[in-house]
């Protein structure tokens, strides 16, 4: 049995010692503890849950609650540590982190076009149902297309049919109830086979960004960053895409 050092042999830290026992005591805690995440249901359901898995292994300290909706949640007050968010960020109180582009268009099913005919112009849209996210969702703003001349401009559709989870709008494009505003992402792979159309593609708008949001706080905690660096790594991988 080991003995006791003298009083005279006990080890005390130096300052320095201490402070930086105290750093890695914060690093630590800020690698551990409950995480937050909201995302956009469709996206997050394709390209957020399949994630969290894997990074969760690598931390098993961590916890983690992923809420899925398209609503815009309230980040402090809701008390989320962060938010995936698609396209332009009005709210200028956050702080962003870009993690991808992702590339919107408007689609719909061969037998709608037969029916009801194929939008030449943006104008048209008026004549065609269009289904759309409702007024509260991050897509609130409209529809987003470049004129002829080169600027962006943003329409207010009316929604023929509206629903809050982007994956439903998906499946009722598909079975022929209108046309969608939806990411490749999401409807490469009808394209691909022809189960949906891109109408007006000429009128698309550039790439928009794929968005970590977070309440701006001087110091961000580790595990938030770890979780922004593990999406962040995966969707700069030109093969992540191309297998999704």
């Amino acid at each position: 049995m080991r003995q006791a050092l003298p009083a005279q042999h006990q080890l005390t830290l130096t300052f320095e010692g201490a402070a930086l026992l105290e750093h890695c005591q914060r690093i630590l805690a800020e690698a551990s503890g409950h995480l937050c995440i909201s995302a956009p249901a469709g996206f997050g359901r394709r390209h957020v849950a399949p994630l969290l898995p894997g990074c969760m292994a690598q931390h098993p300290e961590v916890t983690l609650t992923l809420d899925l909706s398209d609503r815009i949640v309230d980040l402090v007050n809701e008390g989320f540590d962060c938010a995936i968010r698609l396209g332009d960020l009005p709210d200028s109180s956050l702080v962003s982190i870009q993690l991808a582009d992702i590339r919107r268009l408007c689609v719909a099913a061969p037998g709608y076009l037969a029916r009801r005919g194929t939008p030449r112009s943006l104008e048209d849209l008026s004549a065609h149902r269009c289904l759309t996210l409702p007024s509260s969702s991050v897509q609130s703003h409209g529809w987003t297309f470049r004129e002829p001349s080169g600027g962006i401009v943003t329409i207010k559709t009316g929604g023929a049919m509206e629903c809050s989870d982007g994956a439903v709008l998906h499946e009722w494009c598909l079975q022929g109830y209108g046309i969608a505003w939806r990411s490749m992402l999401e409807v490469g792979g009808d394209l691909a086979a022809g189960r949906l159309v891109a109408v007006l593609e000429e009128f698309a708008a550039p790439p928009v960004g794929i968005h970590a949001v977070f309440a701006q706080r001087r110091h961000l905690p580790l595990r938030v960053r770890l979780l922004i660096d593990h999406l962040r790594n995966t969707y700069g991988r030109p093969d992540y895409w191309q297998a999704a």
